[in-house]
């Protein structure tokens, strides 16, 4: 992966265009501040999309 920032990361995986939570070293980041949020080796990053069911 060449993703320096969350949102970079996003569309490397192919999120691009869905609604998913996300956090970054077991803190949630906001979809506004992805952008702005660089990323390093060893960081940990949660994908978090939504399941319909019961």
């Amino acid at each position: 992966m060449d993703a320096t920032t969350l949102e970079a990361l996003l569309r490397e995986l192919g999120y691009e265009h869905q609604k998913v939570g996300t956090a970054l070293n077991q803190e949630f980041v906001r979809d506004r501040d992805r952008e702005k949020t660089t990323l390093q080796e060893g960081d940990a990053v949660e994908i978090v999309t939504p399941r319909q069911g019961g």
